[in-house]
């Protein structure tokens, strides 16, 4: 006979778990529209893109929105940069019935990122993950190329964090946006964030980096190198051509199931589950194709997210984390040294991604030639996910630090 009851069912979990999501144009200049928690999707085009690599990608799209009314004078702006595997839904929804963004507990009216005050945006990046979801427009190796009228696949150039940036520095700047009033993300968002201050110190009034380093220490490289393999060892992966034939899916998914594990922290597990078997007639201790719940639950997720990523682009997006140093120079201590903009930092001590000691590390650099620093921890059992599922945590901190 099998455990206790089990304590959470695959959908609940997959809701929690996944949680971690525009105003037309013509409203951009002003106006008195309140946002009213409906979101649509706008597309930012350009011919072409010169990547810091000197790699052109022509044409480029991502797609953006915004919650809240960009003012006259165009410095009410506060740029949201995306996780891993997000979106630019920070907040808001696409239709009555769909899910809300990540962060829809701090961003609207009243809010802490407060849409009557502030006109929050956020965009797609390149390469996103979810290439192959309908709400999402990026420009990657899934997307076709003009001059061969097929996937880019492999040749697509390889791109970083930098780019991701500059991209959305040419999205603003079609918005007439020079000045940001602040740039906030979580995990690779917070790699951006760091980017922005480092590259753009005149750009950005204030930093908010939430579960992330200055830098993708060695045991980030691994745990990223690792995310990549089970693409790269499927069959069907054929060395990133494949948008032909099969996909890789058992990869991805195999992929996707530790991206999920290593986001969240042992406490979860333990609290969320016990060790009831996925099927209550299949006793795994007398079975090997029989599963744990837990087991099935994970699988059950990284199906569920498969569908809508492209294999490609999730290798990609590892490459441009393990290459992160904020500033893309020759050392941490001088691309940290560029930022100017008063920080707060929010982080997790049980943060399996991004573990304290690189966020400390950050905080310490960024400081160390009189920049504000302040850094402050969020609780949870969720380890690196509670910077997205906890984040109403620092609801007080954030509306004190915007408003100074």
């Amino acid at each position: 006979m099998q455990d206790s009851t089990r304590l959470s069912t695959p959908a609940s979990v997959h809701h929690s778990l996944v949680a971690g999501v525009c105003l037309c144009a013509a409203l951009l200049a002003g106006g008195a529209h309140a946002w009213e928690g409906l979101v649509e999707k706008q597309v930012f085009e350009m011919d072409e893109y010169t990547t810091r690599g000197g790699e052109t990608i022509a044409p480029l799209t991502v797609g953006w929105e915004a919650y809240g009314t960009l003012n006259e004078a165009r410095d009410n702006a506060i740029l949201i940069t995306h996780f891993f595997s997000g979106t630019s839904q920070a907040a808001g929804r696409y239709a009555e019935d769909g899910p809300v963004g990540y962060w829809d507990s701090i961003i609207g009216p009243g809010k802490p990122l407060n849409t009557d005050e502030y006109y929050i945006i956020a965009s797609d990046t390149l390469v996103n993950l979810n290439a192959h979801d309908p709400n999402v427009i990026t420009t990657g190796p899934a997307s076709i190329r003009p001059e061969t009228g097929e996937p880019w696949g492999m040749d697509f150039p390889v791109v970083t964090i930098g780019d991701f940036v500059d991209v959305q520095k040419a999205l603003l700047e079609s918005q007439g946006i020079e000045q940001l009033h602040a740039v906030m993300g979580a995990s690779m968002g917070a790699q951006q964030a760091y980017e922005w201050a480092s590259s753009y110190p005149d750009r950005v009034e204030r930093l908010i980096p939430v579960i992330g380093a200055g830098e993708t220490d060695p045991w980030l490289l691994a745990t990223l190198g690792a995310w990549a393999a089970p693409i790269r060892v499927d069959a069907n992966w054929n060395d990133g051509d494949y948008y032909a034939g099969e996909p890789p899916m058992d990869g991805l998914r195999e992929a996707l199931k530790l991206v999920t594990l290593n986001a969240n922290h042992w406490q979860w597990a333990n609290e969320t589950f016990d060790r009831s078997w996925a099927d209550e007639d299949a006793d795994p201790t007398r079975d090997l194709h029989a599963r744990y719940a837990i087991e099935q639950t994970l699988d059950d997720i990284a199906a569920a997210r498969a569908k809508l990523a492209d294999a490609n682009h999730l290798l990609y997006l590892v490459r441009a984390n393990q290459a992160f140093t904020a500033g893309h120079g020759e050392s941490l201590e001088a691309g940290l040294t560029d930022i100017e903009a008063p920080t707060l930092i929010l982080y997790s001590e049980d943060d399996l991604v991004f573990v304290p000691p690189s966020v400390r590390r950050t905080a310490d650099l960024i400081a160390a030639d009189g920049t504000p620093v302040e850094l402050i921890p969020l609780a949870g059992n969720r380890g690196h996910l509670d910077g997205v599922v906890s984040i109403d945590q620092a609801g007080e901190a954030l509306s004190d630090f915007l408003s100074k």
